[in-house]
């Protein structure tokens, strides 16, 4: 009798252990916020933290010393600096979080580094890990039916994608500004009698093959329709930047602040996600990949990230979107305090700056602190997971739950915690 209960007592205990950790958890521990949309800057290359949102003592790479490449300035929360190259963004602290504590362990390599800080994972050979935002795009879905709920303003790459997801989580991208996505965007020539007819045989078409079962076959059909209701004039309306005040244009800045002037105007068509490539565009000849000379010219992208992310700031609070739009900064690794023999600096996971803005959040300028040089954490670490679980509870997603891929659980964030803090 007493073995009979011992084992039925094991049994219990052993199918609580291996449950998913969203069914031990209880809803009302979960902290959430109340954003609707996320705008996405990839700083690709490697961001320097203290010569930017983590400015340290005074370095001098002619004499080897290690430190900071430029001054610091004040800002408008006590006690929080910034490098003196961003100074619209400094008065505008007190509605920004500055993580300084984010850190890693996977090999200080561009691509793997990369791939890391869309998935939240390292690479496996068993499973295809979804994209932070091919996940809130099956989490949270459109915010309108005519919109699609992910668009990439950069290059297309395998870590942007959605994974085990499959295709209808998978992004919309486009590389120019000025016009809408490629092969989207319908030609005069086509009127919409035509487009009409068009339609009508392609419906055809898919009566005559028959219902599709296999689920990555309707996924594609679903693209497809998606597509058709981003080729007319209602979504193609959201690239005509010329409708925008000159002065504002001017404001953004260059290529890059017009893409984030286009994510603006994505996220009132009703865009859930959107990431911003700033690694395009290299005023400095090798982007944030900041190794020997490119160090010299680091000051123009960061003038141009000030500019560019302090404009689209304003511009979402003027039109009472700032509190309902994450912004979000994040870059592959940091870089060292150390210059290398060209005055530049290598690479560095252990501790560098990802950075929150708006969103409702309740925002205290910079969080977590590194030693004097920016190259160890000192207090409050923040894993990947754990931003990104301050991410998704900042969308009112349930950051502890599981996706599937098949029948295999994946935790959403591999078990990431938000930062507290910042949720009022």
């Amino acid at each position: 009798m007493y073995r009979r209960d011992f084992l039925k007592t094991s049994a219990v205990v052993a199918a609580a252990s291996s449950a998913p950790f969203s069914q031990t958890t209880q809803a009302d521990t979960l902290v959430k916020g109340g954003a609707e949309h996320v705008i996405s800057i990839w700083l690709g290359g490697g961001m320097g933290a203290m010569d930017t949102f983590d400015p340290k003592r005074l370095g001098d790479p002619a004499l080897g010393k290690p430190g900071s490449y430029y001054p610091s300035i004040e800002t408008s929360v006590p006690g929080v600096r910034l490098c003196e190259h961003l100074k619209q963004m400094a008065p505008l602290m007190e509605r920004v979080t500055a993580v300084r504590t984010v850190n890693h362990h996977v090999i200080d390599e561009h691509a793997a580094a990369t791939n890391f800080m869309h998935t939240g994972r390292p690479v496996s050979g068993t499973v295809l890990y979804p994209s932070l935002g091919s996940i809130i795009s099956h989490e949270r879905g459109v915010v309108q039916e005519d919109a699609p709920p992910y668009v990439l303003i950069g290059y297309p790459n395998v870590t942007r994608g959605p994974g085990f997801l499959g295709a209808r989580h998978n992004y919309l991208y486009l590389t120019d500004t000025s016009q809408g996505p490629a092969g989207l965007s319908r030609p005069d020539s086509i009127s919409p009698k035509r487009q009409s007819r068009r339609e009508s045989i392609l419906a055809t078409l898919r009566e005559a093959q028959g219902l599709h079962s296999e689920d990555s076959l309707q996924e594609y059909e679903e693209a497809i329709d998606m597509s058709q209701k981003l080729s007319g004039p209602s979504f193609n309306k959201s690239f005509q930047l010329d409708e925008e005040p000159g002065e504002l244009r001017n404001s953004y800045g260059g290529e890059f602040g017009q893409r984030c002037l286009l994510a603006r105007r994505l996220v009132e068509r009703g865009v859930r996600f959107i990431e911003v490539s700033h690694n395009l565009n290299f005023l400095n000849g090798t982007g944030w990949d900041a190794h020997n000379a490119g160090i010299l010219q680091q000051h123009a992208l960061i003038q141009e990230l000030d500019s560019a992310v302090s404009t689209l700031m304003i511009d979402l609070e003027k039109k009472n979107l700032l509190d309902k739009t994450l912004i979000v900064i994040t870059t592959e690794f940091g870089r060292p305090p150390e210059f290398d023999a060209g005055g530049g600096r290598g690479h560095q996971g252990t501790a560098f700056t990802c950075v929150l803005a708006g969103g409702g959040l309740n925002h205290c300028g910079a969080y977590g602190e590194t030693d004097n040089l920016a190259k160890k954490v000192v207090s409050n670490p923040i894993s990947v997971p754990d931003f990104f679980a301050t991410i998704h509870a900042s969308l009112g997603i349930d950051y502890s739950k599981y996706l599937y891929d098949g029948d295999r659980p994946v935790p959403v964030t591999d078990r990431g915690q938000p930062i507290a803090s910042l949720f009022n």
